[in-house]
């Protein structure tokens, strides 16, 4: 269903974005570090289970709980991306993926969810105050619903611009689904975040204590 050409723009794009997303001074701590290996490792694992559950009626137009707004307050950007393409390489070797999807899935479903997720962090860290509700109710429930629609609706527009579906199978078939995802999405993330930020805060990278504790 996805051209060569389509399939080349892709990787060219994912590329580039896993590029920018290197940081020498990360992966050097990273390598030097077990304990943030573990955390990287286990995102790894628990994004690839959530995505490796999943159900669609129509090629290509899967429902799946996403995980990366927590993955993403938890790692950052930087390691969430790196995460996040291990756990779909992790689909692609059991099968899960093709490799003619796996393009378009590491864009779509994982690294533009990701690097949304971080601007939507960065919006609320400028814009509302600091408190600790506010991180969880907001930049993690809130923040995880709005980003699990935005996905459907980016590959809804992918699939109708190439050709693949028209606007009335994907009404029907995938797009009526924001209504019923968008609760156990933003619940997921939600509750992952307030149980890491309530007993090992040190875990969550975005979590500053002096900011939404102190205050």
């Amino acid at each position: 269903m996805i051209s060569l050409e389509l399939q080349s723009i892709a990787w060219f794009i994912v590329g580039c974005l896993f590029l920018l997303s290197v940081n020498k001074t990360q992966y050097t701590a990273l390598m030097t570090t077990p304990a943030r290996q573990t955390g990287l490792f286990a995102c790894t694992v628990v994004m690839a289970l959530l995505w490796r559950i999943k159900a669609g009626i129509l090629p290509g137009l899967e429902l799946h709980i996403l995980g990366v707004t927590a993955i993403t307050l938890i790692l950052g950007w930087r390691q969430a991306i790196l995460s996040a393409s291990l756990a779909t390489l992790l689909l692609v070797a059991f099968k899960q993926i093709t490799v003619t999807q796996l393009p378009i899935h590491l864009l779509l479903s994982a690294y533009l969810p990701i690097l949304l997720s971080y601007a939507f962090f960065i919006l609320c860290y400028s814009l509302l105050p600091r408190h600790f509700f506010v991180y969880v109710f907001v930049c993690a429930f809130i923040c995880a619903a709005i980003i699990a629609c935005l996905k459907i609706l980016s590959i809804s527009l992918f699939y109708y611009f190439t050709l693949s579906y028209n606007w009335f199978e994907l009404t029907e078939n995938y797009l009526y689904l924001c209504a019923i995802i968008w609760f156990p999405e933003a619940m997921l993330n939600g509750m992952a975040i307030t149980l890491l930020i309530t007993y090992r805060p040190q875990w969550v990278k975005t979590f500053y204590d002096k900011d939404y504790l102190d205050s």
